[in-house]
């Protein structure tokens, strides 16, 4: 039987995992340049783990800054199936208080500067985002915050924007408005290219703040934020060790077909080059 391989991407504050057998760093070569940092590689619950600081060991990069397309590239290179993504987020909702967690099933993508797409340069897919997440692999994340005794909440929008400010008070006001029930700065172009790369993806969302529409709040800190995060990092270390424990059977989605009936252009017309620059997400449909 195949060894499944599970990524965790790690976002403020979670730079490491714990309890990994067997580790090793990769150091993986891509076409959009190099992933955010090295990869760590290690055993957990009998499956093979590949972890990635999403914001760089040090937390060195800018939101807008991060290498999304050569981050799930490089997961997808080292044959990851499920990935799942650790954010924090700022809450909407009067009944997500700081401390809570969250499994998103929608995203609302207010972001500007970001390349969202693996595709272009003569080869033209529209994949679909109506359901942007593994529901398979949500709901083992949402059954394993509970077996974790976390306060977890399961659906609901997060509202990605570019960053790196907060949100002015009139913006945080107009989006609570829109019925979003979280806001973060990553988990976008993140969760398309992934579906692009027909991967399983899920977020798990750890609150750390009300945002500035909320009349209790003076105004949001990344002290405060990091601060409420890494109380509950290893919350979320235990949450990604029991889920992790569960992943050991193939996965039984369709997002592995993600990319069939998606590609619009004429095989004769798409170049070499191209074709070879993505073979690792096109392959199996053109080579």
């Amino acid at each position: 039987m195949a060894e499944r391989i599970v990524g965790v991407i790690g976002g403020s504050g979670l730079y490491e995992l714990g309890g990994l057998q067997d580790v090793e760093e990769l150091e993986v070569t891509t076409p959009f340049g190099p992933p955010s940092d090295r990869i760590v590689s290690g055993t957990l619950e009998r499956v093979r783990l590949m972890f990635l600081p999403r914001h760089g060991r040090g937390h060195r990069l800018l939101p807008s800054e991060i290498p999304y397309r050569a981050n799930i590239y490089a997961l997808k290179k080292l044959g990851v199936e499920r990935v799942i993504s650790v954010s924090a987020v700022g809450s909407m909702r009067e009944n997500l208080v700081p401390g809570d967690l969250m499994i998103p099933d929608q995203f609302f993508d207010r972001t500007q500067k970001r390349v969202n797409t693996f595709f272009g340069d003569g080869l033209v897919a529209h994949v679909s985002l109506a359901d942007p997440v593994c529901a398979e692999l949500s709901a083992i994340l949402y059954e394993s915050a509970r077996e974790a005794e976390a306060v977890v909440h399961r659906g609901g929008t997060y509202l990605c924007i570019e960053g790196p400010a907060f949100s002015t008070r009139a913006e945080s006001c107009i989006y609570q408005s829109w019925g979003v029930d979280v806001i973060g700065m990553t988990n976008l172009p993140e969760a398309c290219l992934a579906r692009e790369a027909e991967l399983c993806y899920a977020t798990l969302a750890l609150v750390t703040d009300f945002d500035c529409w909320h009349s209790a709040v003076d105004k949001v800190t990344a002290v405060e934020i990091l601060a409420t995060f890494r109380r509950n990092v290893h919350v979320a270390r235990q949450i990604i060790a029991i889920a992790v424990g569960k992943l050991g059977g193939a996965p039984s989605c369709a997002c592995g077909k993600a990319l069939s009936d998606t590609f619009i252009s004429a095989r004769e017309r798409v170049s070499a080059a191209t074709l070879e620059r993505l073979a690792v997400i096109v392959g199996k449909y053109f080579l």
